[in-house]
């Protein structure tokens, strides 16, 4: 009548994801195999914790009934066993960090891969999706976002101190269209709108001798990730807001060209954060401690 502890995992794995594709991918096996491991314990214990149809995988009665028992001890028993990692000398096992797609590029060098070559026995998974998710929740470990956007009852570690907007056209814009002097002329360009995850266009935001405003702009181009904006800007599709680490190169070589930047002020930079508790695991402590080392204005 005993479940093992990879199919509990499973069960709560598939309730969580709603579906075998996106549990198995958490669970590092096929779907068919997750399939079987749910299979298996039904038979064991005569009882059906799915309803399954070809569109949809939801919990029956009792297995939402399964699920509030089994979450609360499958919590008991991570937390054990993070109690004796503290013990390790070494971090083992892997680390799973959730984040956006722009704050994974901008860490990705400095601090995941530098982590993996100081822990080469370590697995390090990085998920990167738009939307805020419940970390401690989706089995992640930490999370790196913009400081704005971290939950308040997380432990927060600032890996870049602050981020820098910019507003970028190219020269082959700029001569057709001329530059913006002040925000306002913005109405009169075509600007590269950004689709933010909740689904709202993002308001372009200025600040000067103290006056915050934001901006609706205008434009015939609207998408969903910073470097699909950049590549449309170096294009001369329209004017981009972005970040400077993002344009650095393109500055430089005069790919892009500035505007309005006496209009934009440093925000806030990207954190690390993670749930607070009294034991950190190992491999989390060695993130921490790179992320003090490593951290940049």
């Amino acid at each position: 009548m005993r479940g093992t502890l990879a199919e509990l995992e499973a069960v709560v794995a598939v309730s969580v994801h709603g579906g075998f594709r996106a549990a198995a991918r958490e669970l590092d096996i096929s779907s068919s195999a997750l399939s079987q491991q749910i299979a298996v314990l039904e038979a064991r214990i005569g009882v059906r914790l799915f309803n399954r149809t070809t569109r949809s995988v939801v919990l029956s009665s009792a297995g939402e009934q399964f699920v509030a028992e089994i979450t609360p001890a499958l919590a008991a028993i991570r937390k054990a066993v993070d109690l004796a990692d503290e013990h390790r000398t070494e971090p083992s096992g892997t680390l799973r960090i959730n984040t956006s797609v722009g704050a994974a590029r901008m860490v990705l060098n400095p601090v995941l891969l530098e982590y993996k070559r100081r822990y080469p026995q370590m697995s390090v998974e990085i998920v990167t999706e738009g939307a805020l998710v419940d970390i401690n929740a989706q089995g992640f470990d930490a999370g790196i976002r913009i400081r704005e956007a971290v939950p308040p009852d997380m432990v927060i570690l600032p890996i870049s101190r602050s981020v820098h907007p910019v507003i970028v056209g190219s020269p082959r814009y700029f001569e057709r269209f001329g530059r913006p002097s002040v925000p306002a002329d913005l109405m009169d360009h075509d600007c590269i709108r950004g689709r933010m995850a909740s689904g709202s266009v993002y308001h372009w935001e200025f600040e000067r001798h103290g006056e915050t405003f934001t901006m609706n702009v205008p434009g015939h181009l609207t998408l969903d990730e910073s470097d699909l904006m950049l590549r449309a800007a170096r294009e001369g599709a329209g004017l981009a807001y972005l970040n400077s680490w993002q344009v650095g190169p393109d500055l430089a070589s005069n790919t892009l060209i500035e505007v309005l930047e006496d209009w934009l002020s440093p925000y806030p930079g990207l954190c690390l954060y993670y749930p607070g508790r009294r034991h950190i695991p190992a491999k989390l402590r060695a993130l921490v401690d790179l992320v003090r080392e490593v951290a940049w204005d």
